[in-house]
């Protein structure tokens, strides 16, 4: 206390009880108390809205209260202050009663000394600041996570506005539903924020660049890391006709950044030119899932790059090589990329779902439009696993050729 003397309310309507404890307060040799007291309850509350109180002694029973509302309607009077309880019980229900109504702790009449209530009262104004000190941390920390959760939210409408919201057409000038090349998606973040990416452009008037990409992990920390990406991608637009160059090119970009952070994580991606007028497809594959090739004409579902060569998830080595493929496509056929997440979630035994259950739901709603085939396959995933949501980012992306 600074070397000033403790102040000290009694609210006790026994003059005998005041004066004993008025001559225990006087014999303290290391600390300074100064006593005041009043008899009933309504003058307690009176000299404390008056101030200059640091500790309160209360009787639970007073000629105008009694029980545990003597100790609500002091805690309402000054809930910063620590409170101490004088009963003529030593029932440890009355004890723990009181507790839970807000005082620091008790005493029993006719059990008390000099010593212990010299101590009570110490041990009471330290709970009570640190009581104080934990209350304006955890306020404190309340107010950091608003803060955090407003600006994950506000990335997450940052982090949405920049996948495409409309899709280009082909050739220009058309409409959606006379484009060669028309495009589907479903993006659904683990949690506020996604590693998961996509994003679609024109190369030509006849030929769209699809890009798929998978970060490591989900969150914070995946979505820098696509944050990263998609500017690279913008940057090297001159290489987007060659996929296997592209890929390249973001890989030694994404190596040389991830050194200098001293950070270790990768993204799998699939880049393809879908070209309508020659019937091709141009890909590279950076340890990402073989997109699904749909050909409804042939009622087949297939993997399109399953034995082909590709390169390791972008990230990792600076020199990686990415082949450039070629793949016939025929009109009618569609192309389906994914991330993993829509395949590697488990079932409560710890099944997973596998690509060769996706290929076969894909390959049973062959004939739906590809929005009802998307709902299918996402229905049939949940009930798989038991959940409706995911463990991990799932991103779905359709590329179908008129």
């Amino acid at each position: 206390m600074n070397g000033q003397p403790i102040r000290l309310l009694l609210i006790e309507d026994n003059p005998g009880d005041a004066r004993l404890l008025s001559e225990m307060l006087r014999d303290a040799q290391a600390i300074r108390f100064e006593l005041m007291w009043a008899d009933h309850l309504a003058n307690g509350l009176e000299r404390l809205r008056a101030g200059g109180v640091d500790v309160v002694l209360v009787d639970l029973s007073l000629p105008d209260a009694s029980g545990m509302d003597t100790i609500v309607q002091t805690r309402q009077q000054a809930p910063d202050l620590p409170i101490i309880v004088l009963t003529a019980s030593s029932s440890d229900e009355k004890a723990i009663a009181a507790l839970r109504a807000g005082a620091q702790d008790y005493l029993v009449k006719g059990w008390a000394d000099s010593e212990l209530i010299i101590r009570t009262v110490r041990y009471a104004i330290e709970r009570k600041r640190t009581e104080a000190e934990l209350a304006r941390y955890a306020r404190e920390l309340r107010a950091r996570n608003e803060q955090i959760q407003a600006d994950l939210l506000l990335a997450r409408e940052v982090q949405m506005a920049l996948l495409p919201q409309r899709y280009p057409v082909f050739p220009p000038g058309i409409t959606p539903e006379q484009s060669l090349l028309r495009f589907y998606h479903h993006y659904q973040p683990a949690t506020l924020l996604a590693g998961d990416f996509f994003d679609v452009f024109p190369i030509s008037d006849t030929a769209a660049g699809v890009f798929i990409c998978d970060v490591m992990g989900h969150g914070v920390r995946a979505s820098l890391i696509t944050a990263m990406i998609r500017p690279l991608v913008d940057e090297l637009f001159y290489k987007a006709a060659d996929p296997g160059s592209l890929l390249a090119e973001i890989n030694r970009e994404l190596v040389t950044i991830l050194h200098q952070a001293n950070t270790t994580i990768f993204a799998t991606v699939f880049y393809m030119v879908a070209d309508a007028a020659r019937h091709e497809l141009r890909y590279a594959n950076a340890g990402h899932p073989s997109p699904l090739q749909l050909q409804r004409r042939r009622n087949t579902v297939t993997p399109v790059c399953l034995n082909a060569q590709h390169g390791p998830a972008l990230g990792l080595f600076p020199d990686s090589i990415y082949p450039t493929i070629q793949h016939p496509i025929e009109p009618g056929d569609a192309m389906l990329l994914f991330t993993d997440g829509i395949f590697e979630l488990a079932n409560a035994n710890g099944d997973e779902y596998g690509k060769e259950r996706l290929e076969e739901v894909v390959r049973q709603h062959l004939a739906l439009p590809m929005p009802e085939l998307f709902g299918e396959l996402l229905r049939d995933t949940k009930q798989f696993a038991g959940a409706e949501e995911f463990s991990d980012d799932v991103c779905l992306l359709s590329v179908e050729m008129k």
